[in-house]
């Protein structure tokens, strides 16, 4: 059996554009009171949105800069597109093979993944890896890619919880490499709650009840897997859906707040699938990313996936 699944490149793009949450409040319906909880209570501030972008546009930059690190004698053996909201273009625009076309890999295999919703992004690196690994041939890799716009105020807006935002970002795999090393990957459903919008009230508070252990007992449970203890952990990177989630977490797992990265919730809000990877190169760009660190990427899809991945930094030179 082949070894490890490592994450050789991860790189992330947002729009420049910047607006504040009070300036969407008349676009998502939103009363002066409602924005007021998402900014007191949920820690929203700004967020990048700009409607007037193509979606590949926002998608291209950080894939052509992920593609960029491939080595001399590498070939990527496949694309991954990953995604949250299941209809981003219209029916004849299959985005995964136009990305392949338009990163100059047209003769590569080129799908979509969204299931998981937030976790898709997590989910497409394991299933990229596992057909890496069944090939069973040297020197292959593979991209995995998402992101999405905010295109409509029902897909932005998910009641008492978030307010989403326009972002991309990619990550070059392959096995055995010099990059981050995966240790485990692990996920939960609750399929119970898979028609969000269409939940009881009564249904809403036991999900809000049980998302802050649920998410605690994956996290402990990738760490496990991976063969580590939660303190052994350098930094929780998670995905941005709001404040108040993470303080429930932290409550159930006993854990201080200064074990998480949260720095990106006011400023970039929750961005699909992109999150972990947005704060990921944060902390890179800020030099926070400790070579030899264990991290675990954490986020959470409605429907509803719990989802954890423990990886080790391994510090890399650039790619030009």
């Amino acid at each position: 059996m082949m070894g490890a699944t490592t994450l050789e490149r991860i790189e992330s793009f947002v729009p420049e554009r910047s607006v504040r949450i009070e300036e969407l409040g008349e676009h998502l319906g939103l009363r002066r009171a409602e924005l007021g909880v998402f900014r007191k209570f949920y820690g929203l501030d700004t967020l990048r949105f700009d409607p007037g972008m193509d979606l590949f546009e926002l998608l291209l930059p950080a894939a052509k800069r992920a593609l960029a690190a491939l080595p001399a004698g590498g070939r990527i053996d496949r694309l991954v597109f990953a995604h949250t909201t299941q209809a981003l273009a219209p029916a004849d625009v299959d985005i995964a093979q136009e990305l392949a076309r338009r990163l100059g890999l047209a003769d590569v295999e080129a799908f979509a993944l969204s299931h998981q919703a937030c976790v898709s992004s997590l989910g497409a690196i394991d299933v990229a890896a596992e057909l890496l690994r069944a090939e069973g041939a040297t020197g292959g890799y593979a991209l995995m890619v998402t992101g999405e716009r905010a295109f409509s105020p029902i897909v932005q807006l998910i009641p008492n919880t978030a307010i989403m935002a326009d972002a991309a970002a990619a990550c070059l795999l392959t096995l055995d490499g010099g990059g981050d090393v995966v240790h485990s990957f692990v996920t939960k459903t609750l399929g119970q709650y898979a028609e969000w919008l269409a939940l009881t009230p009564e249904q809403n508070t036991e999900f809000g009840e049980l998302y802050g252990p649920r998410l605690a007992e994956v996290i402990l449970e990738s760490v496990a897997e991976a063969g580590f203890g939660f303190d052994d952990i350098e930094l929780v990177i998670p995905h941005n859906v709001n404040a108040l989630a993470w303080r429930q977490t932290m409550k159930a797992l006993d854990a201080p707040a200064d074990r998480f990265f949260l720095e990106n919730i006011p400023k970039l809000s929750h961005c699909f699938s992109s999150d972990v990877f947005l704060n990921y190169t944060t902390l890179r760009e800020s030099g926070r990313l400790v070579d030899g660190a264990r991290y675990v990427l954490v986020t959470v899809g409605l429907g509803a996936t719990f989802g954890a991945m423990v990886i080790t930094h391994r510090a890399q030179d650039n790619p030009a």
